[in-house]
């Protein structure tokens, strides 16, 4: 899990970020009402607090001393900064809903089970471009045990359907591999460095796909579909892949979408997770793909 004082940094932050300026006392009134108050906000507390997030963040909280008031003075550097950015959005919770103890058991957020007890020593890996050192167990429908010893360069992080995954470098492979956090069974972050490559960058490298597996010898296809009812809007306001363009339509009877995308079974599963409210249009190979996923599922129903 993450520690504590990283939750206070994060807490801090985002509500300077979101209410500044605001005095100690208007600070620590607020804490006293947030989900993570452990008791009273010491000011030697506070000062520890803003050189934390200083070192983690490269953000300065300054005060005004004119007015007695404490504010975020360099906020665009978290846009400079996509780790720092996406490790503040990761564990914040939106301020005008959660701050108050009284909404914790009527706000529900979805959590991921398996796989975030390793998260803090992957990212400060990361940091450091240092390796690590994995015991990780892979699912199989064989009997036999999968444990493999591994290690690991770690190039980027991505969360997909609940689940932490890493993307990185694994010597014993000799190639770039997605590996799921909840199979890690034991982790250890090392002293060798290694070199990121200058042209790495985690966005283009998932790009073209949907969910995390990655196969570059797969052509980027054109996909169409068609959807039926409510499904239209479900994926206008949650599109499927960036790539998203919508075609044809009729208003409340269906819709068409078209993507760029590699057909990986992520797609796949996430087009059969629509059900009867999707119909693959092109290309034939995923069409037929998508009959056979189907009537596989429906064999299982068959009365005996």
């Amino acid at each position: 899990m993450v520690s504590k004082t990283y939750i206070k940094y994060f807490w801090l932050l985002n509500t300077l970020l979101d209410s500044s300026p605001l005095s100690f006392e208007d600070i620590a009134f607020l804490w006293e009402d947030s989900p993570i108050c452990d008791g009273p906000l010491p000011l030697r507390t506070f000062h520890e607090h803003r050189q934390g997030i200083r070192e983690m963040f490269g953000v300065d909280i300054a005060c005004d001393r004119s007015k007695n008031v404490y504010y975020v003075k360099n906020p665009e550097i978290l846009d400079n900064k996509r780790l720092a950015k996406w490790v503040l959005q990761k564990y914040s919770i939106p301020q005008d809903f959660v701050t108050y103890k009284s909404m914790k058991d009527r706000v529900l957020l979805e959590e991921i089970p398996l796989g975030t007890a390793f998260v803090n020593d992957i990212i400060m890996a990361m940091q450091r471009n240092v390796e690590l050192q994995i015991d990780y167990q892979r699912y199989s429908n064989e009997q036999e045990e999968h444990l493999q010893e591994l290690h690991i360069q770690p190039y980027a992080l991505k969360v997909f359907n609940r689940r932490w995954y890493l993307l990185g470098y694994i010597k014993e492979k000799s190639a770039l591999r997605t590996i799921a956090l909840d199979r890690i069974l034991h982790l250890e972050v090392l002293t060798a460095n290694f070199s990121l490559p200058k042209d790495f960058n985690a966005r283009e490298y998932f790009a073209n796909v949907v969910g995390i597996y990655v196969n570059k010898d797969l052509p980027v296809t054109n996909v169409k579909i068609r959807t039926y009812g409510v499904q239209a809007d479900y994926l206008r306001s949650t599109p499927l892949h960036k790539s998203q363009s919508e075609g044809k339509s009729k208003y409340g009877e269906f819709a068409e979408f078209t993507y760029r995308v590699c057909i990986t079974p992520d797609l796949i599963t996430q087009l059969l997770v629509m059900g009867d409210k999707v119909e693959v249009l092109e290309p034939e190979e995923l069409r037929e793909k998508m009959k056979e996923e189907l009537q596989s599922a429906l064999n299982r129903y068959q009365t005996y």
